[in-house]
């Protein structure tokens, strides 16, 4: 078992990363120092039932309330924030008390973003039960929930008091979604790490097989990455703009698809990497010897990376319409965060909706 501390402005707390951490729970958060009389524990129904079942025997209380979240971008929303405040309030729930989840991104999204407005702030654990959401967002506090205009427009920074990170969840789940959770990976080692992803490239197959030494230090390395952006810049005002890397046309995807189960998160993080590699050489910033090494990383392993796979030509504007509603725009241009090389990625780089229409309607006529 690995600890990694986070230490931002607004709060300290630690991850942990191992096989079966849930057994010794109670001892963690007893070392952790987090007290309470009642939990609330919003439990994904996508986890396995034995899981839930273990946690909830590991936590001690005056009250317990369980809810059982069906998890999905469609409701990623403010009607189940409500539903999760009503359940702390019906139950007289005090700041000093406990919200805890055990699910994947979403889940811990919305969960989060309850615990940050309910009376200002209650106490927050996050078990993450996907590979996506234990190297992801389950570090650096960024919780939210959807609406119509677009995805993660809604929501506040606010920093767990604990996280789990359990990889005996991970054996649950399919191949697609170890593979959405491994975008994250190979994202924080474009921005961060040649060394993380030359060991990626020798290594996936093995990390993909959920290989535990190999898995292991993969989270371990990429939340590394993450905690040392996060640490500089929790707010993002500046540095943390790089972890955005794809994100700005994989949220667009997502959207344009309305959140479709035909293309989950991390695939269309994969595809938004692929683009922003590709614009990235377009434009020039991107030697074509890295760009090279890149795209022969997704061919090699088979991972979605052609958006022509999954749009028709004619959907270009639509792309573009919801990239323009990125909120990580400043003006009436699209803000991309782009790549120099491996390791060295590149932020605030704007440009006109036009040029970006121009290059998805090429990439989608291809």
């Amino acid at each position: 078992m690995k600890i990694l501390p986070i230490n931002t402005k607004s709060k300290k707390y630690k991850i942990y990363i191992g096989n079966n951490v849930i057994s010794r729970l109670s001892a963690v958060i007893k070392k952790e120092k987090i007290n309470f009389k009642k939990i609330l524990i919003i439990a994904d129904k996508n986890v396995p039932k034995k899981l839930i079942k273990k946690i909830n025997s590991k936590l001690k209380s005056e009250k317990k309330v369980v809810y059982f979240f069906k998890s999905s971008e469609k409701n990623k929303n403010f009607t189940n924030v409500e539903i999760f405040l009503k359940k702390l309030f019906s139950n007289n729930f005090s700041r000093n008390d406990l919200i805890l989840c055990i699910g994947g991104g979403i889940a811990g999204d919305v969960t989060g973003f309850a615990a940050s407005i309910y009376k200002r702030g209650l106490k927050f654990i996050n078990i993450p039960s996907t590979l996506l959401s234990q190297v992801d967002s389950s570090i650096g506090g960024k919780t939210g929930v959807n609406n119509k205009f677009g995805k993660n427009l809604i929501g506040s920074f606010y920093q767990p008091d604990l996280v789990i990170s359990d990889t005996k969840f991970l054996e649950s789940l399919p191949k697609r979604e170890i593979i959405c959770g491994y975008a994250e990976i190979l994202k924080h080692s474009l921005i961060g790490s040649k060394k993380l992803f030359l060991f990626l490239n020798k290594n996936l197959n093995k990390i993909l097989k959920l290989k535990s030494m190999y898995l292991q230090k993969a989270i371990l390395e990429s939340c590394k990455i993450k905690k040392q952006i996060v640490e500089k810049d929790e707010k993002e005002k500046n540095i943390r703009k790089i972890l955005n890397l794809g994100h700005t046309f994989g949220h667009a995807y997502e959207a344009s698809l309305n959140y479709s189960k035909k293309l989950n998160h991390g695939e269309a993080v994969l595809l938004g990497i692929n683009t922003a590699i590709k614009f990235s050489f377009i434009k020039k910033l991107l030697h074509i010897k890295e760009f090279n090494f890149i795209v022969n990383h997704f061919k090699k392993f088979e991972l979605p990376f052609e958006i022509k796979n999954y749009f028709s030509p004619g959907k270009y504007k639509l792309i573009t319409s919801f990239m323009t509603k990125d909120k990580k725009n400043k003006s009436d241009k699209i803000n991309l965060i782009l790549l120099k090389k491996i390791g060295h990625p590149i932020i605030n780089k704007s440009y006109k909706k036009s040029v970006i229409e121009n290059f998805i309607k090429k990439e989608l006529s291809n």
